[in-house]
This record gives C-alpha cells, structure tokens and sequence, in this order.
C-alpha cells in the first residue's frame, strides 16, 4: 500500500493525540511524529489520560511538550459534574448509549466492570475538553486503555476517531478482545509495519482492511546527533550495547547466555522488574566483569551511549518496530535483531544488519562472533543500515500517510 504525498492543507485541520501518558521517555517517536505532522500544517493538540513522572520529563524537548499538553486525571470534582451534568441534559440519548457502550468494550469481569466505568467518566470530561478547543479529528498512539477512553470521547463528541498501532502487546489480553470492534468504528488505522497491519486484518472483517494503512514511525535524521553517522575505525567489534526495558519480553537473559564464552563486553541501558534476575544471571556466569547497567537514559544520553559502542543487539520475543534498532542504524553501527514482527522489514538479514532466530542463543552467539570477526562485515551493515533509515524512516518523509489521511 501506497500513498501520494500530503497534500498542502487549505485550512488546517485540528487533531487531538490522545495517549495514555504524554510525554514519556520510552514514547519519543510520538513527540518526533507530532512535531512532524505540525510542519505538515496540521493544527495537533495533546492529550494526556495520565501525568507524567518526574522521570519522564528530564528532557527539555519532553518538559516542553508537558507544558502543552492537557492531562485528563486526576479528575477534579468541579470538572465532572460539569461534563456529565451537561452531557446528561442536553443529550440524555447519546449519554446512556455512550455508558452501554463502555459498560459492553470491555473484557469479562467484575473488576473490568468498574473499569469501564471509570472509562466511560474520563470519557465524558475528555468530550468536554474536544468541543472546547474545537477539535475536529481524534487520534490515539496504542490500541490500549488510553485509546478506549478516546474512541469514547470521539463517540460522544461526534467526532471521528483513528489510531496507530505499534505492537503484539495489542493483541494480547486484554486489549486484544476489543481490538477488532475498535478497528471497526475507526476511520483510518496507522500500523507501523505490515505485520501489525496484517494483525489487523486477522481480527477484522475484509471489507475493514481498506483503512490500514502502514505508517512508518521515524528519526529525526536533521537532529545533530543523528545528522550523519559515528565515524569508527576498522576493527574488531567487541562492545555492544542493548537498549531495553528490563523485562521478560526483551530477552536479556538469553543474550547473557549468548555472550557468556565469547570475548565480548555488553552495556544494558534501561530498568525494569527484570533487573534483579538480569543481576543474579550475571553473577551466575562470571560476566561481573563484561557487563554494565547504564540505567535508564534520556534520549540524549541514549543516543551518546549507542554512539560510544560497536554492535546493537536487541535480543526480544516480540516487538513491533524498534526505534532503537533504527538509531543504531542511523549512527553508523551493524545492528543485530531477533527475527520477530515487524523487525525483518527494518533489517533485510546480512544486507542492513543481521537477524537471528528469536531464542535460539547459539544463533545469536554466532551472529555476534560473525561480526567481531569480521571487520568488514560491520562496516559494509552499517552503511547500508544508515541508507535504509534515511530512505525510508526519516520523520519529516514518514509522516505523509498520515497527513494525506487528516486532511480528508
């Protein structure tokens, strides 16, 4: 699927990014991608269920979106009996219809129960805050929670509503037992691959599948730490470097196993509740000596650490498509993932990096050894990797679906 580049926007339409915490270090790509619709010409607004912690908001760049950002809870008093003492008298109908609905977009439970309840009251005040800043269209990033109490808003305002989807995690319970009946009143979704496009197609109807579109997310390539890549010489390449969540789905603890005989040196950028089991494997394996935790970073400080290594490894179970693995790409470094979702189509295997059988440790061993051994190999992947992101994942081209689809 293709599409025509974004037209030029006669009158700008106003978008509202609905997300369940905005911003948030980990969601990067979806502050890139607003900033990027906005020099489209498209008026964005957004929306936050959630207030960041403290710890989400140590880069300028995200303390500055926070200042612009309306934050949905907590829900003051004032605000909702306002919003749904309102709703209730001038549109009873669409009210009750609008608790029927949420009480059914649920799954089973009792505790989902009251969950759509608490859905259906953030909603109400959300649709509030729509027809005050004059919103034309919602946007939500993630088929989760966060997405429900927007596709909600959406409904009670009269507004239509869309969304992008990332990853597996929004077929999984619970999100995926409603996935198919969101796709179904959305005006358009953004996959960004075509494996997550064709998750959608598994739990939709055929005559659905028309409004998928894949909508790449994207790097900054004219941000000065991505401008051009690391310049490094010709050598044997020992130092990796993982940027992950510590948790189970990423696959750190097989990447140890895989590390563990070889003459290698690993550094984790991240935490997680894996962390003390990642420690005690560490122990395990004598690799007190080979492996660094660097915590966790903001985008800055992340990009410098990548910057200061000789191979990216992402060793997870499942993904959807990781922007790390395309900043390793972008700075110039050969870059290892699993071969899971839509990773394949970021990395086309012994052209723009290598890919292993996800959990298969000796795989990935001989993947790493490939590149330590092999010099050439790594520079000849990191060239390459670096042409595929600027062909095809630099924001300021990678928005343009997108835009096509607000501006009808």
């Amino acid at each position: 699927m293709t599409d025509a580049p974004a037209p030029a926007l006669t009158s700008a339409p106003r978008i509202a990014y609905v997300v369940s915490q905005y911003p948030a270090s980990s969601h990067t790509f979806i502050r890139r991608e607003v900033e990027s619709v906005r020099r489209h010409g498209v008026d964005v607004r957004t929306y936050s269920i959630r207030r960041p912690a403290a710890a989400e908001l140590v880069a300028p760049e995200d303390r500055a979106s926070a200042e612009t950002t309306r934050f949905l809870l907590p829900l003051g008093a004032g605000a909702l009996l306002a919003a749904h003492g309102g709703a209730l008298v001038r549109r009873p109908g669409a009210y009750a219809a609008l608790l029927r609905l949420a009480l059914r977009h649920r799954a089973p439970g009792l505790r989902a129960g009251l969950w759509a309840l608490f859905h259906f009251a953030e909603a109400v005040v959300l649709a509030r805050q729509f027809a005050e800043d004059g919103i034309t269209h919602v946007h939500n990033h993630f088929a989760n929670a966060g997405a429900t109490v927007g596709m909600l808003a959406a409904r009670l305002a009269g507004l239509p509503w869309s969304l992008t989807l990332h990853g597996i995690s929004e077929t999984d319970y619970p999100a995926g037992l409603t996935l198919g009946a969101k796709l179904e009143v959305a005006r358009f979704a953004a996959c960004v691959s075509w494996f997550g496009r064709a998750q959608a197609m598994r739990v939709t109807a055929p005559a659905q599948w028309h409004k998928f579109a894949v909508v790449r997310c994207g790097l900054d390539l004219a941000a000065p730490a991505l401008a051009a890549p690391v310049s490094r010489p010709t050598e044997p390449r020992r130092r990796l470097v993982c940027v992950a969540r510590l948790s189970a789905e990423k696959g750190h603890l097989g990447l140890l196993e895989a590390i563990a005989p070889l003459d290698v040196t690993l550094t984790l950028v991240g935490d997680g509740p894996l962390r003390d089991a990642i420690d005690a494997a560490v122990a395990r394996l004598g690799l007190g000596d080979r492996v660094r935790f660097a915590g966790r970073l903001d985008e800055a400080a992340t990009l410098a650490e990548i910057a200061r290594h000789d191979v990216l490894v992402l060793p997870s179970f499942m993904e959807g498509l990781p922007i790390v693995l395309m900043e390793g790409m972008a700075l110039g470094l050969p870059v290892i993932g699993s071969r899971v979702a839509g990773v394949p189509e970021l990395i086309e295997d012994g052209a723009e990096g290598l890919l292993f059988r996800p959990g298969d440790w000796d795989d990935l061993r001989r993947q790493i050894a490939r590149l330590r051994d092999d010099p050439a190999l790594g520079d000849r992947l990191a060239a390459a990797g670096r042409a595929k992101v600027e062909r095809e994942f630099d924001i300021a081209t990678a928005v343009a679906p997108l835009v096509s689809r607000f501006a009808r």
